[in-house]
């Protein structure tokens, strides 16, 4: 039976600022692994305030993250998710080697869902799933990093983040790079408090998953890493053996990643060899990091931005008077990421998702302004205030978000195209990669039609000169600038075709 809950403050010595409890004097059961039994944990669902907030929001966590996953149909990256899933393991290691610019473990699980179907649910299935588990998985971290109240408000805002849900809703890798570095991460603060090897190792290990599924995290690795040397430096400087447990975990990541190495060195060279023609490029990007984190692609997110940014400073300069270690960890995993993708940007191709493993610790310093609020309103139902408050300045996006197109919609797009083509026309999709979102929905066998590809002005000329009695017809799209950057196809369009009609940024032309 659980014990009498008593009131926020009391037992505190007097001038030590009140903590918020939900569960009052009640004692989790669970420690460790080792107290894992079907007791206690019946005992924390039944007593635990925590855990069965911490339910309800995965639970609202996957309603949000599996309503309407079919709604968007397919864009260019998760139609190319298709085109290399549908190969053997081999092929898929083969493309890793040979041109894919990301590691091949989300494509391999992909190909494994493929037996189930091609629909869109089914292709979304995975990257849903593990956006849900990441939402505990946020409350541990915050947990480990201070309490449960700063777990709850992470895992809080999570459940309803724009960004989070957006790529939980898109079969590409992104979810997956947040679910694996998160569990790095927390493994690597429960490293750092307990000093054992299993811990290291799990860091380890969770960081090598991590590379497998996105090059990116290893700027976030790094910055992990050279914390921990900081934080243990005076250890290290009276023993050197205090590393070894550090040297496990990075021994464990880079054998596990070995094979990938070559690779990640051969793609750098690959994308620095001409300047980015795509992406949020220069100071900009670290803007829109903080807008996309707060609020993804609405009108909204300038004013949620501004809100969490706030609360941000507020968490970080707690931390500084708390626990200067946590605030050092906190600025240094924010901002040396920002400034290296910042400088990286100027010789490759950058995008704010690419950044998605500094979500937990963007919203940890946000969740930690709570202590300091709590301490001018001392009332434990002020935590669940908070949270309110965080769905309720999500609330807007979310509406606009389930209500429309937040993709090309090249579904509805197919069905414009088969409703003015004819027998024999020529459907030309500029540029030529474009065809694998389009030829998801659209089949020229079926619409008898015939269907190539272009990137360049010289190419349109010379598909120009067969035209004969039938039309040409050209679907285009924003990806022209990035594929033709010296302009010409654009240049052609303008003045051998007309516009038909657009839909969600998708155009459909035609010859004059």
């Amino acid at each position: 039976m659980a014990k009498k809950r008593k009131d926020l403050g009391k037992g505190k010595k007097s001038g030590e600022p009140p903590e918020c409890n939900l569960d009052g004097d009640y004692i989790i059961p669970v420690k460790s692994y080792h107290d894992l039994s079907i007791e206690n944990i019946k005992s924390l669902l039944v007593h635990s305030r925590y855990v069965q907030s911490l339910i309800v929001l995965t639970i609202l966590g996957c309603f949000l993250r599996f309503y309407n996953l079919g709604y968007n149909s397919l864009w260019l990256d998760e139609a190319s998710t298709i085109t290399l899933s549908e190969g053997s393991f081999e092929t898929i290691w083969s493309a890793t080697l040979s041109g894919d610019f990301h590691p091949p473990l989300f494509h391999c699980i992909e190909h494994i869902m493929l037996f189930f179907g091609r629909s869109e649910v089914i292709l979304r299935f995975i990257p849903a799933l593990l956006g849900i588990l990441t939402i505990p998985v946020f409350y541990l971290i915050g947990k480990e990093f201070r309490d449960k109240n700063v777990g709850l408000i992470c895992a809080a805002l999570l459940t309803v983040s724009y960004f989070g849900i957006f790529y939980s809703q898109e079969a590409y890798s992104y979810s997956m790079v947040l679910f694996v570095f998160s569990l790095a991460l927390l493994f690597y603060l429960r490293a750092l408090r307990t000093d054992e090897t299993s811990e290291w190792l799990l860091f380890g290990l969770f960081s090598a998953l991590a590379v497998w599924t996105h090059y990116y995290v290893l700027i976030g690795l790094f910055v992990i890493y050279l914390h921990a040397i900081i934080s243990l430096r005076e250890k290290l400087k009276n023993n050197i053996r205090e590393g070894k447990k550090i040297l496990a975990a990075l021994v464990t990541m880079t054998v596990l990643i070995l094979p990938l190495l070559f690779v990640v060195w051969e793609r750098y060279h690959t994308l620095t060899s001409s300047p980015p023609t795509y992406g949020v490029l220069g100071p900009v990007l670290i803007q829109e990091t903080f807008i996309r984190f707060s609020g993804g692609y609405s009108p909204f997110s300038w004013a949620i931005a501004i809100v969490y940014l706030l609360l941000m400073f507020v968490g970080l300069v707690f931390l500084y008077f708390e626990d200067r270690n946590k605030c050092l960890f906190s600025a240094m995993y924010l901002v040396l990421p920002l400034i290296i993708s910042v400088i990286v940007s100027s010789r490759m191709t950058m995008n704010p998702r690419y950044l998605i493993y500094l979500l937990p610790v963007y919203f940890m310093l946000i969740a930690a302004s709570f202590p300091v609020i709590f301490r001018f309103i001392p009332n434990r139902k002020l935590l669940y205030a908070f949270i309110i408050l965080i769905f309720a300045i999500n609330a807007p996006l979310l509406s606009g978000y389930y209500t429309s197109f937040t993709k090309e919609d090249w579904r509805g797009f197919s069905q414009i195209v088969h409703g003015v083509t004819k027998d024999g026309d020529l459907v030309v999709v500029i540029p030529g990669y474009i065809t694998q979102p389009f030829s998801y929905y659209y089949d020229n066998a079926t619409d008898r039609t015939l269907q190539t590809g272009a990137s360049s002005g010289i190419a349109l000329d010379n598909i120009y000169q067969l035209k004969g009695n039938n039309s040409i017809f050209y679907v285009v799209t924003g990806d022209i600038t990035a594929a033709n950057p010296n302009g010409d196809a654009l240049a052609w369009l303008n003045e051998k075709s007309k516009l038909e009609t657009q839909h969600t940024g998708i155009y459909l032309l035609s010859s004059r």
